[in-house]
């Protein structure tokens, strides 16, 4: 007869911590699928609001100009904002944005140039030429919302940025909502829709964990 053959198993202990392992690994891969995704999806449902609400201010928020020229993004927004402003959504439009280095123009600076040749009283336009990012703009127009005594905004930007620029708003203590311009480069095509929808989803969950601008990871689109 041959001699028998003892098959080694694994200590009942070792097999239920893997087990576990894998469980917690699977539950948080799940997890996070469901914040990203969810956070996504307020994205692109935020992107669809258009709230004409009467409000204290217009605030456009800052993109790239060229010696005090705004490129077609900004002007996209500013367009926007001045028809909310002839709807008689707000008495002033509040421009935003700081300057780059070497710059002789801030982004507000060309946002008033831009508003005031194109019909806009001078006196109903105000600059924030403070802040190179979505969030330091913010608090400057929050800081400047404080001292005229106003409480609400109308936040125009880029549909995709609006939940993460309303977000900030109301965390540095406005009541803000938002009516995002649909015209501009932004819009031009579902491969870029979906681009920036990506980008404001990790830019979002990286202020929400870190209560940073987004542009420490190379994201901010204000």
């Amino acid at each position: 007869m041959m001699p028998s053959v003892t098959i080694p198993t694994r200590p009942p202990r070792l097999v239920g911590a893997r087990r576990w392992l894998r469980r917690g690994l699977v539950g948080f891969v799940l997890m996070l699928v469901l914040v990203v995704g969810g956070t996504g999806f307020r994205v692109w449902q935020e992107a669809r609001q258009d709230d004409r609400t009467t409000a204290d201010a217009v605030v456009v928020l800052g993109a790239a100009q060229y010696a005090g020229r705004p490129s077609p993004i900004l002007e996209a927004r500013l367009e926007h904002a001045k028809n909310l402003f002839e709807s008689g959504v707000a008495q002033y439009i509040v421009t935003g944005g700081g300057r780059k280095a070497g710059d002789k123009y801030t982004e507000a600076d060309a946002g008033v140039k831009w508003l005031t040749s194109h019909g806009v009283p001078k006196n109903s336009v105000i600059p924030v030429g403070e802040g190179n990012d979505t969030l330091g703009t913010i608090q400057a127009v929050a800081k400047l919302a404080t001292e005229r005594g106003w409480n609400s905004a109308v936040i125009v930007s880029d549909p995709w940025h609006s939940l993460r620029a309303r977000t900030m708003a109301r965390d540095a203590g406005l009541s803000a909502w938002t009516s995002p311009t649909h015209s501009g480069p932004v819009v031009q095509t579902r491969e870029t829709q979906i681009k920036y929808i990506f980008r404001e989803t990790a830019a979002l969950l990286y202020y929400r964990v870190f209560n940073a601008p987004a542009d420490d990871i190379g994201v901010d689109l204000g």
